[in-house]
């Protein structure tokens, strides 16, 4: 078997990309494969026997000067890896999202090992200075991958030169550093981001696409009527959130609960209370048997993005709990919902639609039940940890 450093800013879930982090450890571990992580260090890491060697990331809450310069080249990480490496063999090493904290910086010390570098893209980074493709809270490809001074006009990053500029910079130094050169193969989470990328420069042949996955061993589906429409995730606009609200409103005696938190939660609070909205609950940021036991009784959820969403772990986390989704019909969506099926698809942005379908799921929840059924054996036959793992090391072999 084979030691695999996994790559990571976070040692803690504060994302889907977080939580698969973990969940691909696990099964490479289970596996009998020895997986050393690389992280920043933070105060909510999970404990590790290799966190001595976790270098100190910039600070994103209460900035400093060196702040700005450790969020475009970390000398901090650079001295942490190459100790590491001095003290432990690697065969091969696996990113997810290491630019902010640890930077490309570590890209060329790994390469100089002679570390076969493998990378899943869990957002637009590469061909997106932003990350999502989003300007102004709208869909924007203006810089076709490359051209990221485009974004300076158009203040991509909420509306800041100041902010927009520092990713910019951070764009081009990363990609100077190798972010696209250094890296042996990059694994998509969706079919749709892997178009993207080839579309904006990514050999065909460097790019592979391994849709996320849930271990379902462990999870027994509620196929029991639900209560309420399901939302959980993070509140801000290109989620899609004001569009779901805006649908919901009429709808009184349809109960939705909106779990997560973000930038939009105290809009979202105000919209609630001046509305006297009784049957829209905003309940806060959730997890562990808490948030799973609100996915077990819910009648479905709902994921209303207006961005390219990639593979969002939400759907194939209802699924695994036996629960339909309502999705949009926007990046990497459509290839876990088929409309009908194991859910509904609406148009991105189409609070009548979506009305539509959220109205559908209460009044039809035993075909709701029906389609939580579908969506189970969908991610029992699809979406589990052994379709995944073969996939991974099939990627894995071509380098090792």
């Amino acid at each position: 078997m084979h030691t695999i450093l996994k790559v990571s800013q976070n040692y803690y879930v504060r994302g889907g990309s977080d939580r698969y982090f973990f969940v691909l450890t696990e099964l490479l571990q289970k596996h009998g494969h020895r997986v050393i992580p690389f992280a920043a260090t933070n105060p909510d890491n999970e404990p590790s026997e290799w966190e001595h060697y976790f270098p100190r990331g910039a600070d994103f809450e209460q900035p400093r000067i060196g702040d700005l310069f450790n969020f475009l080249y970390s000398r901090d990480a650079v001295k942490s890896i190459r100790r590491l490496l001095n003290d432990t063999e690697i065969d091969l090493a696996h990113f997810h999202i290491y630019y902010g904290k640890l930077t490309a910086s570590i890209l060329g010390v790994l390469k100089d090992a002679g570390i076969p570098l493998i990378q899943t893209l869990h957002d637009f980074k590469l061909t997106c200075p932003i990350h999502s493709h989003i300007s102004n809270e709208k869909i924007c490809e203006a810089c076709e991958g490359k051209h990221f001074w485009r974004a300076l006009p158009k203040r991509c990053n909420r509306g800041s030169f100041t902010r927009t500029a520092l990713n910019v910079t951070e764009s081009y130094v990363s990609r100077i550093l190798g972010s696209h050169d250094k890296f042996d193969h990059f694994i998509s989470v969706c079919h749709f981001n892997r178009q993207k990328m080839i579309q904006y420069g990514i050999p065909e042949n460097k790019i592979s696409t391994v849709h996320n996955f849930v271990d379902v061993s462990e999870i027994t589906p509620n196929l029991d009527v639900g209560d309420y429409i399901l939302y959980f995730g993070r509140l801000y606009r290109a989620k899609g959130i004001f569009t779901l609200i805006e649908a919901a409103l009429p709808l009184k005696h349809v109960p939705l609960y909106i779990v997560g938190d973000g930038e939009a939660a105290p809009e979202v609070q105000r919209i609630l209370e001046q509305n006297g909205c009784q049957h829209i609950q905003l309940l806060g940021f959730k997890q562990g048997d808490e948030l799973r036991e609100l996915i077990q009784n819910s009648i479905c959820m709902v994921l209303p993005s207006e961005l390219y969403e990639n593979c969002p772990m939400s759907i194939l986390e209802s699924y695994a709990y036996g629960k339909p989704a309502i999705g949009a019909d926007i990046g990497g969506i459509p290839e876990l919902i088929e409309d009908g099926v194991d859910g509904f698809l609406f148009p991105a942005g189409d609070q009548n639609i979506l009305r539509e379908r959220l109205l559908w799921m209460f009044e039809h929840k035993a075909e709701a039940v029906e389609m939580g059924r579908a969506g189970r054996h969908k991610v029992e036959t699809e979406f589990n940890a052994d379709i995944h793992y073969e996939k991974i090391m099939k990627v894995y072999q071509q380098f090792l």
